[in-house]
């Protein structure tokens, strides 16, 4: 399946644009996957991590309070980390830190996925002119939205933790704090 979904996102002129279409195609149905691993196996053995980032992108986007509109950049990451809540949809029997937890797994998921495509290789280009692109070297081109300070990363950090506090209150659990030190 995975590699059927790879294929059918590169086969388009646009990746981006056929990976739009599957990634809304498949939301509602990652919605209704009732086990968190089962959500992590889909999100973890997806080959395409255009098709994983427009997934998770729309996961977020959902358990915003107030979505954007603004295209995938690492300056959309942090509107994520400041706007979104648990992912209420995925709220069952699971301990309040467990859904951070998740919360935070799909983050970390989310910027490895996005520097994936914009950063180290011409994703967002079809087959036949990316190889053109390797060949002449070009570099990827960043958006200005991927132009982020240090500061900004680590305001919103700070207001991100400080919502996990009240939330989970102090120490946190060593799994949080793991992830918490990876995604910073």
């Amino acid at each position: 399946l995975q590699r059927m979904l790879s294929i059918a996102v590169e086969v388009d002129r646009s990746p981006t644009c056929s990976s739009r279409k599957i990634a809304d195609d498949m939301f509602l149905f990652m919605l209704n996957i009732p086990l968190r691993s089962q959500r992590e196996a889909l999100l973890n053995t997806m080959e395409s991590q255009l098709l994983r980032c427009r997934l998770l992108e729309l996961l977020f986007q959902h358990s915003c309070d107030v979505p954007t509109t603004s295209s995938m950049s690492l300056e959309k990451i942090l509107y994520f980390l400041s706007h979104s809540s648990v992912l209420p949809q995925f709220q069952d029997e699971t301990a309040t830190w467990q859904r951070w937890d998740e919360m935070l797994q799909y983050l970390s998921l989310l910027l490895m996925s996005y520097q994936t495509f914009p950063l180290a290789e011409h994703l967002r280009s079809s087959l036949s002119d990316r190889m053109d692109l390797i060949i002449q070297k070009a570099r990827p081109r960043l958006q200005d939205s991927d132009d982020i300070s240090h500061l900004d990363i680590q305001l919103k950090m700070k207001d991100f933790i400080s919502r996990m506090q009240k939330a989970l209150g102090q120490p946190f659990p060593p799994q949080i704090q793991e992830k918490l030190d990876m995604l910073q």
